[in-house]
């Protein structure tokens, strides 16, 4: 069945939002400079209001979270070294083998499932004074945690970790995409959410909807020798002010975040009371929702059926799809998307 254009309901991710027309605005009427001789001046008043808001000393902008991670592990490790993070991180496992390819350094990976490892796990895995071991280099957490369904960390939770590798001397880096959605969900100001990592990454382009463009904050020395990987890893711009300029509309209006949650339980209760004995509800938290369909055809099955309907997801499982939801849909989207799913199920599936 041909779906046209405006049918679309995309539930892939958040980050296929569309900046607004005050992004757009913003963006027109930037004055810009050449960044790379810390010239743009509005790239520094992005940077300037990043560190406030995490209350860090300082900031960097990155074209993507992909490289402020990998950045932020070139500057806190020496090749050789171990880095310990989750099996489901997002830098162990979308970001290309990058600690090894770029970093020279080895993953000691934990179970992570529910979004972060248990701090005695971490105790644990901290390497001893051994001529056979490599020396521990780095904590890797994240939150929210993607693979883990968008679950949100507890700022206790955050704390025991960090504690861990202090004691040790470890520094801690905090892939935080999405840490807005976090704050929210757990109703914390995200300075204090963060306040024992010495590195947090955040992403623009991600719920808080501006085209592209991720942070990374930590203390002036830090950020100072990750400028200098930012220019390693080709991340070095000219007049980016042009897309700052969307991070400082998207940064101002980041309680919009709250709306996408909202969303997200409304499609969750759409999946939870479906009729379909086949179909439930995994999980639900900040904007993502976690589908489990155990049918004998499969959640892929599925993800084509929706497809066809004009409804855009992801298979995260064999069993489950992950949905996203975002500030680019309303309220009759998801209706839309409860008549959906329900008319492939009314016609069994053909």
């Amino acid at each position: 069945m041909a779906i046209a254009v405006e049918e679309i309901i995309d539930l892939r991710s958040d980050t296929v939002t569309r900046p607004d027309a005050g992004m757009r605005k913003a963006m027109a009427e930037a004055e810009v400079g050449d960044d790379v001789y810390q010239e743009d001046p509005t790239v520094k008043e992005l940077e300037k209001r990043a560190a406030k808001l995490l209350d860090k000393e300082a900031a960097l902008f990155f074209p993507s979270g992909t490289m402020a991670n990998q950045a932020a592990v070139l500057t806190h490790t020496t090749p050789g070294e171990e880095v310990i993070l989750g099996a489901d991180s997002h830098i162990f496992y979308y970001e290309v083998a990058g600690l090894a390819k770029l970093s020279g350094v080895q993953a000691r990976i934990l179970p992570d499932e529910e979004g972060c490892p248990e701090p005695e796990d971490i105790r644990e895995a901290i390497r001893g004074d051994n001529i056979h071991f490599p020396v521990t280099g780095l904590l890797c957490l994240e939150n929210t945690h993607n693979r883990s369904g968008g679950l949100p960390v507890a700022k206790n939770r955050l704390r025991a970790c960090c504690e861990v590798a202090r004691e040790k001397g470890i520094p801690v880096h905090l892939d935080g995409a999405r840490i807005f959605n976090a704050s929210l969900a757990l109703d914390v100001p995200p300075a204090e959410l963060v306040k024992d990592c010495d590195s947090i990454m955040f992403c623009l382009s991600k719920g808080l909807g501006a085209p592209m463009g991720s942070l990374l904050t930590g203390s002036k020395d830090f950020i100072e020798r990750a400028r200098k990987n930012r220019k390693l890893l080709g991340g070095g711009l000219r007049q980016v002010g042009v897309i700052a300029a969307a991070g400082l509309v998207a940064l101002e209006n980041r309680e919009e975040l709250q709306k996408d949650h909202q969303l997200a339980v409304k499609l969750a209760e759409i999946i939870r009371d479906f009729p379909d004995e086949d179909l439930g509800l995994a999980n639900q938290a900040t904007n993502f929702v976690m589908l489990e369909y155990t049918g004998s055809k499969g959640a892929g099955w599925l993800e084509q059926k929706l497809a066809e309907v004009g409804v855009l997801c992801n298979k995260l499982h064999d069993s489950k799809l992950r949905l996203l939801t975002h500030r680019d849909l309303e309220e009759k989207h998801i209706d839309q998307f409860a008549e959906r799913l329900d008319n492939i199920f009314s016609r069994g599936g053909e």
